[in-house]
């Protein structure tokens, strides 16, 4: 094979095991942002499942973290009716343990991986960066790293409350048993964290778009309403338990973080001198005033 050759399909047979370098100024063509986006996934999954495999040498302690919201869930329904609910957790079919252990590992590995693809999301976005911004890679990296163990986290704390509060809703006084898949609960568990995480760093996401010129600090402003009812929209589709408990827990954070990064957002546009009006010169095809 050709030097240019190899160039072009990206360093031979390997290529795809570095990213492309860009032109002057990291200008990269269509193929180029396809080669690295395809990188930037690669180790991104590359990350998680490393640390999904070294997650299942502690499979048991896992476990054990992860069936504690249906211990805490019982024991409120069980408070809450003297004793006279029956609820048993269950593994229904002969693959659902392999299932169980192959989500449990990959939720922790997710979550030990963080800071390996939230590092990858920004190095794709950064060639749109200038040089001197390029070094908020740290700060991105550093503040959405932990908000995404946070709303795991909260997640984590809120999805008891919420089975608790749909168990609750059995009929007392008649003989019926809740068997609760096991399955079906890890997998609705893993996306209510998920949910809470993703939506804990969307905020930093819109700081680094904001650093990228891609959304403005008065744009967030003009959109806040709406990301008010879109949040309560979200809460209300993507919570496995729609309970107003959960969806409030996720709605407040949101709205709280947008707004910081709004504020963000506004101090980097002054920064840069670039208002509404300024803005509207610059992009006379664009009505930003409506």
């Amino acid at each position: 094979m050709s030097a240019s050759t190899a160039r072009v399909t990206g360093g031979g047979r390997f290529g795809w095991l570095k990213p492309p370098k860009g032109g002057p100024g990291g200008t990269m063509t269509l193929i180029d942002h396809i080669r690295e986006l395809r990188y930037r996934l690669t180790i991104a999954v590359l990350g998680i499942v490393v640390f999904s495999a070294l997650s299942a040498f502690f499979y048991e302690d896992l476990m054990r973290f992860i069936t504690a919201p249906y211990e805490q869930a019982k024991a409120d329904v069980m408070a809450a009716t003297g004793g006279a609910a029956t609820i048993e957790l269950t593994n229904v079919g002969v693959v659902s343990p392999f299932t169980l252990a192959v989500i449990g590992c990959l939720l922790a590995g997710l979550v030990l991986s963080t800071p390996i693809w939230l590092y990858q999301i920004w190095a794709f976005v950064a060639p749109a960066l200038l040089k001197n911004e390029k070094k908020y890679v740290l700060v991105f990296v550093g503040a959405a790293s932990p908000l995404f163990v946070i709303g795991c986290v909260l997640g984590y704390i809120v999805w008891p409350r919420g089975v608790a509060l749909m168990l609750s809703f059995t009929p007392q006084g008649l003989d019926i048993i809740n068997l609760l898949d096991m399955v079906d609960f890890l997998q609705k568990e893993v996306m209510i964290m998920l949910v809470f995480g993703v939506s804990f760093v969307l905020p930093v996401l819109l700081v680094m778009l904001n650093l990228a010129g891609v959304v403005h600090g008065f744009q967030l402003a003009k959109a806040r309403k709406f990301v008010v009812l879109g949040s309560f929209v979200l809460a209300a589709v993507v919570t496995p338990t729609v309970d107003p408990f959960s969806m409030l827990a996720l709605v407040l954070p949101m709205t709280l973080l947008f707004l910081v990064a709004e504020v963000v957002c506004r101090i980097i546009d002054k920064k840069r001198g670039i208002t509404e009006e300024s803005y509207a010169e610059f992009n006379p095809e664009l009505d930003v005033g409506k």
